[in-house]
């Protein structure tokens, strides 16, 4: 049988390797995404936990290590790892700052740990040890003699000691251990004995608003105050306000550009427009400019950059979107032709989504033969933007351009500018999503808009949420958005609106609506079986008073509140699914172990009816004392509930009251009565 591969030539018959294979294996190894290919996400601040199944033939003692850098050029750290059961081992190191990363996993066996194993068994048995003492010194000047000058003398005195009158005990001595440890680690790196990963596995390690965010959308044109006028930045700027009382983190702006007049849409997406309709902010370009423009009637870069520094003030960072497409009339147009898709006649081909048609928006050929210009000026764009303050973009359908570009223009970005961090709108096949989650992308929409039933919803929170999944793809979940209005809003009022908003607010890290609609009960579709608004603000100029009676803005206000509040809702962790016995009425709980905080969270459905069920928290899963009490504290009105231990509480829900938040205290087992 021919040697491996990886430790001798093809022609092994001929040839003898000049070292034997290695004793041990490293296998399943985690986390990782498609062996390396792609790299792992994590939030700065937090941890890297490496776990890797490492095991070798016999009984031999094993030294296993995390090694971990900040991007390739870094100095190693190396950690230690420990066995927590079945040949399982487990590193772990701090991230302190954003960007790339790399771990490796590297083990050896520990011919003096198996020594002195052996040697500790040998006495406990009463057996002699005299040879023992010869080959433990053989062991230690074995590693001395190729040990580093450092080292070198401390293992000698070390190695005396086997001639100490209180031998064995000595041969266990911590100076002893510590210094024959660090340098057969060293020797076996050096002669490269010891066993590494393949190649080290990719991290990418963001800020932390990658995994925890509120996000507010707007259109800046509609916030003027005044029915027919077009809205200005100043105006934004002005009544920001309202987006700071609700307590959100990001402001989204829709598309700010000059929009085209060639196709231009009207009202409801009507296919010819009047004189004064102001168009889709998504065809992008007109004889103003383009993506690098500002429409004039929004103001200008200064007007803009004050906005900015408005919304910062008010603790909200301004996101951009990013719409890789043009109306007929962008400059690009007529200036490089060659970048966009033609008929066989000619003339440039508009998007279409059959039966959807897009007459006022045409798409580039990313594969044209000056391929490489327009990537570099749609690069250009994006950076333009981050020289001018933004370091957050919404990514505008980016299913429909190249796997290849993304990969490009996000590590572009990444290269000098680690902190930009880029949110995917792309509702479409799954794996196409995770696709381009492993490509680069910070955080991805979902389908959790159109998950409503109890099973499925329960399903999808897990799923999104877990491991290895949540390796790589970071969920943002929008009860709605200028495209997607559900039919759950469309028909279940008040009570529904809230139950969709605690859901995407109290279940994930990230979360996000389109307002004013979300906040003012907007609930009207274009037509029946649409999930389009009528009168939709993506064609038209839209007035609102913001503070109309019974609007749901305190209520989103205390959900971003307890979202700020509680340390376990602060985390990107995943929601735990609590049984209860109703089928409308689904419990989770989001669970921090460091600092003993539990919300429990309970939504109906069906909101429209009284529901009731029995619920049982698993509290071995949450680390709570099964013999205690629980005390459940509302967080939306001044109440408590006790629970007794073994007690499994009746859990209402009606109309007026569709949700319950509830912060999970246990008492002490001696104070139960």
């Amino acid at each position: 049988m021919p040697f491996p591969r990886s430790i001798g030539p093809a022609s092994a018959s001929t040839v003898t390797p000049s070292r034997a294979p290695s004793r041990v294996v490293i296998d399943n190894v985690g986390p990782e995404v498609d062996g390396g290919r792609f790299a792992v996400k994590r939030v700065v601040g937090g941890d890297l936990i490496v776990e890797a199944d490492i095991l070798c033939d016999g009984h031999d003692e094993l030294d296993c290590r995390l090694r971990v850098r900040p991007a390739a050029a870094g100095a190693w750290i190396d950690v230690p790892m420990v066995c927590v059961g079945n040949d399982r081992w487990r590193g772990s190191v701090p991230l302190d700052r954003i960007g790339r990363w790399e771990y490796d996993v590297v083990a050896r066996i520990d011919d003096y740990a198996s020594w002195l194993r052996d040697l500790a068994r040998r006495l406990e048995a009463g057996e002699p040890v005299t040879a023992e003492r010869e080959v433990g010194r053989a062991l230690v000047h074995a590693v001395a003699e190729h040990a580093p000058a450092s080292l070198r003398a401390t293992l000698e005195t070390a190695g005396r000691q086997f001639d100490a009158a209180d031998w064995p005990t000595t041969a266990a001595a911590p100076g002893l251990i510590e210094a024959l440890a660090t340098a057969a680690r060293l020797g076996a790196d050096a002669s490269g004995t010891a066993v590494h990963l393949e190649a080290p596995r990719p991290v990418w390690v963001d800020r932390h608003r990658a995994a925890v965010g509120s996000w507010y959308e707007v259109f800046p044109r509609s916030w003027s105050g005044e029915a027919g006028r077009h809205g200005t930045f100043a105006d934004l700027a002005d009544r920001l306000d309202h987006v700071a009382r609700m307590g959100f983190d990001v402001l989204y702006l829709t598309p700010i550009h000059p929009i085209g007049r060639a196709h231009r849409k009207g009202p409801n997406n009507a296919v010819t427009a009047g004189p004064d309709d102001v168009g889709s902010p998504w065809a992008i370009g007109a004889a103003e400019g383009g993506h690098t423009a500002i429409h004039p009637q929004l103001g200008d870069r200064a007007d803009f950059a004050r906005l900015r520094h408005r919304a910062a003030g008010l603790g909200l960072e301004l996101a951009l979107d990013l719409a890789i497409q043009c109306a007929p009339d962008h400059p690009w147009v007529s200036e490089h032709p060659e970048w966009f898709r033609h008929r066989p006649d000619g003339t440039i081909r508009y998007a279409e989504n059959p039966p959807k048609k897009y007459q006022d928006i045409v798409p580039f050929d990313f594969a044209c033969p000056a391929w490489e210009a327009l990537w570099q000026a749609l690069l250009e764009v994006v950076l333009f933007w981050v020289e001018e303050g933004v370091k957050i973009f919404r990514v505008d359908n980016p299913h429909t351009k190249p796997f290849a570009f993304w990969e490009w223009l996000i590590a572009e970005v990444r290269r000098d500018h680690p902190d930009v961090l880029f949110l995917s709108e792309a509702f479409t096949r799954p794996k196409t999503m995770f696709r381009l989650a492993k490509l680069g992308f910070t955080q991805s929409y979902t389908y959790f808009t159109w998950r409503t039933a109890k099973e499925e919803t329960a399903d999808y929170l897990t799923e999104v949420t877990t491991p290895p999944l949540s390796d790589f793809f970071r969920p943002a979940f929008w009860p709605n958005t200028p495209d997607i209005l559900h039919a759950t809003l469309q028909e279940g009022g008040r009570a529904m609106f809230e139950v969709r908003l605690a859901l995407a607010a109290l279940s994930v890290g990230t979360w996000g609506i389109y307002g004013p609609a979300m906040e003012l009960l907007e609930a009207e579709a274009v037509k029946s079986g649409s999930e389009e608004y009528l009168d939709s603000e993506k064609y038209q100029l839209r007035h609102r008073d913001l503070d109309a009676p019974g609007n749901l803005a305190p209520f989103i206000a205390r959900l971003n509140e307890i979202r700020r509040h509680e340390p376990s809702l602060a985390l990107n962790r995943p929601p735990l699914v609590q049984p209860i016995d109703d089928d409308h009425l689904l419990a989770w709980v989001r669970h921090d172990a460091t600092t003993a905080n539990t919300i429990l969270v309970i939504v109906n459905l069906e909101p429209h009816r009284a529901r009731a069920g029995l619920l049982e928290i698993d509290r071995a899963s949450l680390g709570l004392d099964p013999e205690a009490a629980i005390v459940a504290h509302d967080l939306f009105e001044p109440a408590a509930h006790r629970w007794p231990a073994g007690h499994a509480p009746r859990i209402i829900c009606t109309p007026d009251k569709p949700l319950h938040v509830l912060r999970l205290v246990t008492e002490a087992p001696s104070s139960v009565r």
